[in-house]
């Protein structure tokens, strides 16, 4: 077998070159080796499609060939060589017959009876059983119905527990707070432990990140702590979670901020009635002299007085500022003075909850609880039940983390070194007489040493390798989102776009997880895009099809954008360039606005005028950008972000190209 495997090495080489095969990762080049070498393998011959079948995909990510059509001829030639080495097996020969020959010859002609066929006749329904059959269904119907109403109850249940937060004008409750001690907590959700017996102070001022894997109890934490749930939390703190969007109606953007203000809109209501009662009294005394009162029994001077304390508890909130700071917070969150005035309901989910945040900026309470923070100068980690805290920002948390990873490592080799020393030297002498106080000590001190927790992979780090290969990442640990502009780099076969499979879905870790959000666009333009193009139709009718009722002028004016205009949108796309082809799948992969795009080797086929409007695209493309690339001048024009993949892993490259190119070479 290790004789098979040098020849099929050495074929490969011959056919690929030793330029490819050396920047091609050692475990694909022995993977491929192997597979050649199995005597049991089906090559294919002559063409080598079998080859192809088996290992074109794992050629084509490596980029060990160009395309396609380079990969089947690589897959021939290499069928070819092997064959002249005596490692594919010739099919056996087939002999033609010199007559048609009758394969019933000899027999007797009478007719096979055909096998009659068994119909399964079922008893009608009778219309007992139909009854019973619909009552069932109305019964699961109704089980449905009732579990839905239950987790709309629960929730409702759940937000009505709630303290109400509202602007507060006044310290009525108590001292202003400051500093939150919580201690030996515990969060239960489900009679399950989410966070066991854990201590944490929040000191004022600091911004903290809440950070942990999906399911380990980030929000039921922070929902326990706006419900006031957790021991320690001053019952006048004003805690304001903002988890859900403002409800859809006909309310201004503005003014759903104005309105947070409690207060203030209950003055100026009460402002506006008693304005109108005091007009109808005057009126009505112009009419009738002796009428000095109104039907709820107010006398002129009994309002004038009442308006007098509203103006100036009016005047002491600061009422006339507030809608000038509500429309200062929207304008920051990107709402337009047009948009601020228009309704709620005209705004999409996220927008929406842009005002929810709006409104908790407005409120100014004494601690702000969001599912995704932005800026924070603390990092609270949950896992495996418990909160560890780390200063500064997260890339600091990265390395803190990873240095005490490392630390805990060390202590439990070294635990785990003298326990076997200590343990083999007992094993050794237990029977021994003379040595049996020594092997007491040892028994004795192994039992008081402490034990050093193991360093336990998280079980959501997602590994990957190609089956029957080796694992080509381990423990991968990383997220993209709207805001990201990353290009990645590495060397040409390291798995790059394998990566990038795993993130679209169309490759499966072989152990962890990979989480995407189910409410997340996600567009992937692959380095091999023209193969899925219809070249037998022009860009407008493919455009058509793909998105069937979508009027004519909207697909011309979408392909336009990309410099598809006029007759260029009526040609067949086989008379087109690679780089018009290439603006055709770009056209079709934004038209639905994807909220992240995937691309690999964008470039490829392109002239330089396509890549330059590539990157003007990509910088005016309101969402996420990861891409697989080469080519500098994109990189360096439409990304701030460099991820390296080296050694079966992903990290942020702290550099710009030309440094990671100078690294390389050093």
């Amino acid at each position: 077998m290790a004789a098979l495997v040098a020849t099929s090495m050495g074929v490969v080489r011959e056919v690929l070159g030793d330029s490819v095969v050396d920047e091609v990762d050692e475990p694909i080049v022995d993977y491929i080796a192997n597979v050649l070498a199995d005597q049991d393998f089906d090559f294919g011959p002559p063409d080598g499609h079998g080859i192809f079948d088996a290992l074109g995909e794992l050629l084509i990510d490596a980029r060990c060939v160009y395309d396609r059509e380079h990969c089947l001829e690589v897959c021939a030639k290499l069928c070819e060589k092997l064959g002249s080495h005596g490692i594919v097996k010739p099919k056996q020969a087939v002999r033609s017959l010199a007559a048609p020959l009758r394969m019933n010859a000899g027999m007797e002609e009478e007719k096979a009876p055909k096998k009659t066929e068994y119909i399964f006749d079922a008893p009608p329904l009778s219309s007992r059983d139909k009854a019973k059959i619909e009552r069932n269904k109305r019964k699961e119907d109704r089980q449905r119905e009732a579990q839905y109403e239950m987790h709309v109850a629960e929730m409702e249940a759940l937000r009505a527990g709630m303290p109400p937060v509202y602007v507060n004008h006044s310290n009525v409750g108590g001292s202003t707070i400051r500093d939150i001690h919580m201690q030996n907590f515990s969060v239960t959700v489900g009679g399950r432990d989410l966070i066991q017996d854990q201590t944490l102070t929040l000191a004022f001022g600091r911004h903290y990140g809440l950070i942990g894997r999906n399911g380990t109890g980030k929000t039921s934490l922070l929902r326990a702590m706006a419900q006031h749930a957790i021991d320690g939390i001053p019952r006048n703190c004003q805690i304001l979670h903002v988890e859900q969007e403002v409800t859809g109606d006909d309310t201004t953007a503005l003014q759903c901020v104005l309105n947070a203000d409690v207060e203030r809109v209950q003055l100026m209501q009460e402002e506006a009635r008693l304005g109108q009662q005091l007009k109808d009294l005057e009126d009505e005394t112009e009419s009738n002299q002796s009428v000095d009162k109104i039907k709820d029994g107010l006398d002129k001077d009994a309002i004038g007085k009442r308006l007098e304390e509203i103006y100036k508890r009016l005047e002491y909130i600061d009422a006339d500022a507030a809608e000038a700071r509500a429309a200062s917070i929207l304008a920051g969150l990107s709402f337009t003075p047009e948009m601020q005035l228009k309704n709620t309901k005209a705004f999409s989910g996220g927008w929406r909850m842009r005002i929810a945040l709006a409104r908790a900026l407005f409120i100014e309470p004494d601690l702000l609880l969001l599912d995704e923070p932005t800026v924070v100068t603390d990092i609270l980690h949950l896992h495996g039940k418990k909160l560890h805290a780390y200063k500064g920002d997260y890339d600091t948390f990265e390395r803190t983390r990873e240095e005490h990873l490392k630390n805990q490592m060390k202590a439990f080799e070294t635990n785990e070194k003298a326990r076997g020393h200590m343990q083999e030297f007992i094993d050794k002498f237990r029977y021994n007489a003379k040595r049996a106080l020594l092997v007491q000590s040892r028994i004795k001190a192994l039992e008081r040493m402490e034990h050093v927790d193991a360093v336990v992979s998280d079980p959501d780090d997602a590994s990957f390798g190609y089956p029957g290969g080796p694992i080509l990442f381990k423990n991968l640990n990383f997220g993209i989102d709207l805001d990201s502009r990353i290009a990645m780099v590495g060397s040409n076969g390291i798995g790059k776009s394998t990566i990038l499979k795993l993130i679209s879905g169309d490759l499966q870790p072989t152990s962890g997880t990979v989480f995407r959000s189910p409410k997340v666009r996600m567009a992937v333009f692959s380095q091999h895009h023209v193969d899925g193009l219809d070249l037998t139709v022009n860009p407008l009718l493919y455009m058509m099809r793909c998105f069937p009722g979508v009027p004519e002028q909207k697909l011309r004016s979408h392909l336009g954008s990309f410099g598809v205009s006029g007759n260029l949108a009526l040609q067949s796309m086989y008379t087109l360039s690679g780089g018009q082809k290439s603006r055709v799948a770009f056209a079709k992969i934004t038209f639905k606005k994807p909220h992240i795009i995937l691309l690999d080797e964008p470039s490829n086929h392109l002239d330089l005028d396509a890549v330059e409007a590539l990157i003007q695209g990509l910088l005016i493309f309101q969402g996420g950008v990861l891409m697989v690339s080469h080519d500098e001048h994109l990189i360096t024009g439409s990304v701030d972000e460099l991820w390296a993949v080296t050694d079966g892993k992903v990290g942020p490259f702290r550099g710009t190209f030309k440094e990671y190119k100078k690294m390389l070479t050093t």
